[in-house]
């Protein structure tokens, strides 16, 4: 019995190595493995406790989209803005110029990123200023705050931003391409602010972002202002039913921008460029 019982075992040893050696390892296509990767993470991650402060400014004027309007006296401009700065030949009306700005989840562009709030800001025909803002609190309202923004805008329209050209503009062509909407900005007058800044200041100041421009220029210092780079975490801890604490602050930060952008084009345009 013990030579039985050892041939025996001889045999499964055997059977075990061949079958160890016969059967290869497992491969998984690799989208499937970013799947299961994915899942791994976040079933890794602590769920964060739901906030009780969810409020959100504006009123819901589609599924997950907060419209906000304010109107303000702000700058006093000419009838016609004087746009030599921008090296442009002749000059703008006032109430022609739309003053934008985007809030994104990231800074690096591409179709990855989207939009989740833009600002815009015009003088309205009394010489009163209007700030309206855009927010979404759900991916899917995305393509109704495109609709919306598109109504905005006239098709002589010149539109008036801070590194817009490089930034702003293209990310919003992308997300209307990314909606399968018609582009709205294709065409229109465009006054980027950041070159005829860098023209002027550059070598002077300590750098020419929005921020630096504001407070030399207009004499804007801001307190307890939100970062801009921290717009995209504020977003997505709202998303995930954090508190609406951020999210607020990143609305007045884009206020200010936007009325740091009309302060700015108006110290421009009084520049002497005889």
């Amino acid at each position: 019995m013990s030579a039985l019982a050892a041939r025996l075992r001889q045999l499964r040893t055997q059977s075990g190595q061949a079958s160890a050696v016969a059967l290869p390892k497992p491969t998984l296509a690799p989208d499937v493995l970013r799947l299961i990767q994915g899942r791994s993470r976040m079933q890794g991650v602590t769920q964060r406790a739901s906030s009780s402060d969810r409020f959100v400014p504006g009123v819901e004027i589609a599924p997950g989209l907060f419209f906000t309007e304010a109107t303000m006296d702000w700058g006093c401009p000419s009838p016609m803005i004087d746009t030599a700065f921008a090296r442009w030949q002749e000059p703008v009306a006032y109430d022609r110029l739309l003053h934008f700005d985007t809030e994104t989840t990231g800074l690096a562009g591409g179709t990855g990123t989207r939009a989740w709030m833009i600002g815009a800001a015009d003088w309205l025909t009394d010489g009163r200023f209007r700030v309206r803002q855009l927010t979404t609190t759900t991916m899917g309202a995305e393509t109704a705050m495109l609709r919306t923004f598109a109504q905005w805008l006239e098709p002589d329209t010149v539109l008036v931003s801070y590194n817009g050209k490089s930034y702003d503009s293209p990310l919003l062509k992308t997300r209307y391409r990314m909606a399968r909407l018609p582009d709205p900005l294709s065409g229109l007058g465009h006054l980027d602010l950041l070159h005829p800044v860098r023209r002027h200041w550059k070598g002077v100041w300590e750098n020419c972002r929005l921020a630096t421009a504001e407070r030399e220029l207009l004499g804007v210092v801001r307190e307890d202002d939100l970062p801009g780079s921290e717009a995209p975490a504020a977003w997505l801890s709202y998303l995930r039913g954090g508190s609406a604490v951020n999210l607020r602050r990143v609305l007045v930060h884009n206020n200010q921008d936007l009325k740091s952008l009309a302060g700015v084009l108006l110290h421009l345009a009084r520049l002497n460029y005889s």
